[in-house]
């Protein structure tokens, strides 16, 4: 009888079983990204969503999967191929000015991001009949614990079991009893309410900001210098351009189960919706308190992986940008600067989130519109390296790779926009 290594090696040899283990040593950057960009302000955006529009704002979502798979595949493509961050090649081939233009602007940005996470927390935490305060600063205190006394493994692990929380979403949905043949009929075409001018507009403003809340400049930064964090080979390049596409895939199909949860309870019953964490009240009536509850624990999820995403992007692009060592691999001494910069971005936020009488609706809109103006330059300068024939040799953008994502970026740029303006008409 073959020994168990013997057994191991004769199925590791066929081709499927060998490709397959390759997939799963390389999986993690590439999915977390695109979960965490469902943090806790993707989740609101897409319940008001779902609660404003009903089932046909469903018809974005293969769209906006495509967009999403295709922009953070060629971050992880950069990275493999140049080993090298994106951050790190802006900064050597364009120059200090803009780094620190670029820089500037993510960390106002992921500031205004980190606070809206924490009010999350802070209010969903209150729903959940915890101690707000008592309750985040434990959850700060383990998210450093881990970040500096851990390592890249420890963090990749957490983070991808915590997208396990997700299946939440999946509950609160089918808890509602929606109507499927409707939700995923709009899929294919958007139908079955009736278009009306003021219908037509809202679609457009909020259909625009699901768009733009998804796809953002710190998940370029963050898949860029995750995946390099990883130290992936470049000879398995294909498999994480593969899980670029299964993660963008995974995080719209929980969003589709979001949008859902609200359109067959909110929109339906014609209940306004402002802001995520009131999804979880305003959804009780209709599925119980075990879809209410599940939806608020998926939002303190989200918040979570938004908290440590957004704030490593940021130590992250800051190590690339200024030459510094920034690595989950390496201790507090060794990369001083990039470790006090997460903690120095955690411990600000929560303040400003603490803060009685803080307009965190303000706050919101400053991120999102320095967000507006920054990711198309991310994207030039992303689209311009990865398109460079000399740096990325034959695995430069293709056609299709090219023009869908300055397409993209024009409409990512003037859903944000467009997003902000409806916004400031309304205040």
């Amino acid at each position: 009888m073959p020994s168990n290594s013997l057994f191991k090696r004769k199925w590791a040899n066929l081709p499927f079983i060998h490709g397959l283990l390759i997939f799963f040593s390389v999986f993690g950057p590439a999915t977390i990204t695109a979960m965490a960009d469902n943090d806790a302000g993707g989740v609101a955006t897409y319940s008001v969503a779902g609660a404003t529009l009903g089932y046909p704002v469903l018809f974005l979502l293969p769209i906006l999967t495509l967009l999403l798979a295709v922009t953070q595949e060629m971050g992880m493509r950069l990275t493999l191929v140049t080993r090298r961050g994106l951050a790190d090649l802006i900064r050597e081939r364009f120059g200090v000015r803009i780094s620190i233009l670029i820089f500037s602007a993510l960390l106002i940005a992921n500031l205004g991001t980190l606070t809206v996470e924490f009010s999350a927390f802070k209010t969903t935490s209150a729903m959940l009949h915890l101690a707000a305060f008592p309750f985040i600063l434990i959850v700060v205190v383990m998210l450093l614990l881990v970040l500096t006394k851990g390592n890249y493994k420890l963090t990749q692990g957490i983070m991808l079991v915590s997208s396990l929380f997700y299946v939440a979403y999946i509950i609160s949905a089918v808890k509602v009893h929606p109507d499927w043949g409707m939700a995923l009929s709009n899929i294919v075409y958007p139908h079955g309410v009736e278009f009306t001018p003021a219908y037509l507009r809202s679609y457009l403003l909020i259909g625009m900001g699901v768009l733009g809340t998804t796809i953002t400049p710190w998940g370029q930064f963050f898949i860029s210098s995750f995946a390099y964090d990883k130290k992936i080979e470049a000879g398995k390049i294909i498999y994480s351009q593969m899980e670029t596409y299964v993660g963008a895939f995974l995080t719209d199909f929980f969003s589709f189960f979001m949008i859902v949860a609200t359109a067959a309870t909110l929109f339906v019953n014609k209940i306004p919706l402002e802001s995520g964490d009131a999804a979880a009240k305003a959804i009780e009536p209709f599925a119980g308190a075990l879809a209410s509850t599940l939806f608020a624990v998926g939002i303190l999820i989200a918040g979570f992986m938004g908290l440590i995403a957004v704030s490593l992007s940021t130590a992250y692009a800051f190590a690339e940008f200024f030459g510094v060592q920034g690595s989950l691999d390496s201790n507090y001494k060794q990369s001083k600067s990039f470790y006090t910069l997460i903690f120095v971005q955690l411990i600000v936020a929560l303040i400003i989130a603490m803060l009685p009488g803080i307009s965190l609706f303000s706050i919101a809109i400053i991120s999102q519109t320095i967000n507006a103006i920054a990711l198309p330059l991310v994207f030039y300068y992303l689209i311009k390296l990865t398109d460079d024939r000399q740096l990325m040799g034959q695995y430069h953008n293709n056609g299709f790779q090219k023009w869908f994502a300055i397409g993209g970026s024009v409409v990512i740029f003037i859903a944000s926009v467009a997003t902000l303006i409806a916004t400031f008409l309304k205040l």
